[in-house]
């Protein structure tokens, strides 16, 4: 790797390494993972110029570094830290954290967050998108939905599509949905393939609950077949859907509470200021009679922190700030209030200054500086799995936080979820997700980034599931997994109006960890 590569990077981020550190990147990593550690250790010591006396002064904090980053080669790791000045010693202690285990936060990263983890890690992206990205992208999908369905018992005799010869009865297939269509008899048709070919298959409408199942059955999700035919047709007699199922719901033993909002579109000629003043308030103490707030530990925020600039056309006339940065400074100043012993789990939205496209990364730090000053503030990428509440006999709650940019594709184009007006019950959509094990599995319904490994599958199974974007609350189980959907703190819109949505406002979840009561709290 050349020198030239690391010290670009470093000028365009505006600091700089001596030439002993980055010699010692030279030798020791890859661009992609110099970059991290270099910004990592930035964002830590809050210094300009990086030398070895720098680190030294930081070694306790830095530490945690090594920990939080996959690093291919656990040898040049080891000697790296070595060379750096950070004692091996230092390095066993933090090794007993998962590998999996990534923070994506900034330098909160202390002692302060040791409860709450980043289990997801969002995926670099330093090349051009190509057609054959996107094949290796289904591909692993394939492959990691075909691992879970191939564990569930009903599906027996399971053969690949051109293992199919003659008439085979009571065979089962696992395929990806590559088209679907009605035929003129009201049957519907799919044609489905694997990493061996395509096939088509048929469902009855002489099958009431079959054919109620077949029309859940999104493009490219991927699902389990039974039935018989040949390798022209098979005629389906069930299906099979990944599923998420949670066996378990955890109860702590320790009585904490975690919050849930989001949508707080802060720059907004609608924002609810006051209203939002209330649950500062309310999570300082300041209200009566409320005992339960000394116990209030976490508070989730799920994307669109602040309204944004240019998002949608026109939408600088419904804007009192009109600049981004300035619309995360008001923000900062308003979670400053906040007692700081909360932690806050952020991750952003659609409207937040960064790209679109999913998995989104943490908050820029270039509009976003003020957020990352602040001591209690978790930054995470959307969408992400945290671990938070751990104790000593206690393996803590696992939370998938998603906006939710792809609901509303789910809500239009599934007919039970379209009759039923989805959108004003999210839950319902976030149910239909969690039983595809996947948070946008159609190509058409959010615009992503086609990495090897998918970040919207739904790998580990959460016990609380969490999203915006709908502003409209919700609370419910699906399979054991908690359901959370969170109101906004933005007045009704001209949007929302024409669309004929019926958002909520100021409402906000609370959940008990001892005894998973979950009370609203209304600030409206």
């Amino acid at each position: 790797m050349e020198s030239q590569e690391i010290l670009k990077y470093c000028l365009r981020k505006g600091f700089l390494l001596d030439e002993e550190i980055l010699k010692l990147f030279n030798e020791s990593l890859d661009f992609e993972t110099s970059k991290i550690v270099i910004e990592r250790i930035n964002q830590y010591t809050k210094r300009k110029i990086i030398t070895k006396s720098v680190l030294n002064e930081n070694k306790d904090k830095l530490s945690k570094i090594f920990s939080d980053i996959p690093f291919n080669n656990k040898n040049l790791m080891e000697t790296l830290k070595i060379k750096l000045g950070l004692s091996i010693e230092i390095s066993k202690e933090v090794g007993v954290i998962s590998e999996k285990e990534v923070k994506s936060s900034p330098s909160q990263m202390s002692s302060f967050s040791e409860d709450v983890k980043i289990i997801s890690m969002i995926p670099s992206i330093s090349k051009k998108i190509e057609v054959k990205d996107f094949v290796t992208h289904f591909r692993n999908r394939f492959v990691e939905l075909r691992k879970i369905l191939q564990e569930n018992s009903q599906l027996s005799n399971l053969v690949s599509i051109n293992k199919i010869f003659g008439d085979k009865q009571g065979i089962s297939l696992i395929g990806m949905v590559k088209s679907k269509r009605t035929t003129s008899n009201g049957n519907i048709i799919f044609e489905i393939e694997d990493l061996t070919g395509t096939i088509r298959i048929l469902v009855n409408k002489n099958k009431p609950e079959l054919f109620e199942k077949a029309e859940l059955i999104t493009l490219d999700s991927v699902m389990g077949f039974k039935g018989s035919g040949n390798k022209e047709i098979v005629y389906i007699n069930d299906i099979i859907f990944p599923e998420t199922i949670l066996f378990e719901r955890k109860k702590s033993p320790e009585e904490e509470y975690i919050l849930f909002t989001g949508d707080v579109h802060i720059g907004s000629k609608l924002f609810l200021e006051e209203n939002f003043l209330k649950f500062i308030d309310y999570l300082n103490g300041k209200v009566p009679d409320t005992p339960e707030v000394s116990k209030i530990k976490y508070l989730f925020i799920v994307g669109d922190l602040v309204a944004g600039v240019g998002v949608y056309p026109g939408q600088e006339k419904e804007l009192t700030i009109l600049d981004v940065e300035e619309q995360y400074q008001k923000a900062a100043e308003l979670l400053k209030k906040i007692r700081p012993d909360i932690k806050i789990i952020l991750s952003p939205g659609n409207h937040d200054a960064l790209r679109i496209m999913e998995p989104q990364p943490l908050l820029d730090e270039k509009y976003a500086w003020p957020i990352y000053e602040l001591k209690n503030i978790i930054l995470t990428g959307n969408p992400a799995l945290i671990n938070l509440g751990s104790k000593k006999d206690f393996s803590g709650f696992n939370v998938l936080t998603y906006h939710g940019f792809s609901y509303h594709y789910y809500a239009n184009n599934i007919s039970y979820l379209a009759k039923e007006k989805a959108t004003r019950k999210p839950e319902m959509i976030m149910a239909y997700l969690l039983k595809n094990r996947h948070l946008a599995p159609t190509h058409a319904s959010s615009l992503y980034f086609p990495s090897e490994e998918d970040s919207l599958l739904i790998k580990e199974i959460p016990d609380i599931f969490l999203s915006g974007h709908t502003h409209k609350s919700g609370v419910q189980y699906y399979n054991g997994v908690l359901i959370i959907s969170s109101s906004s703190w933005e007045s009704k819109t001209a949007y929302e109006e024409k669309m004929g949505n019926e958002p909520d406002f100021c409402k906000v979840p609370m959940f008990n960890t001892k005894t998973r009561a979950i009370k609203i709290l209304d600030f409206e």
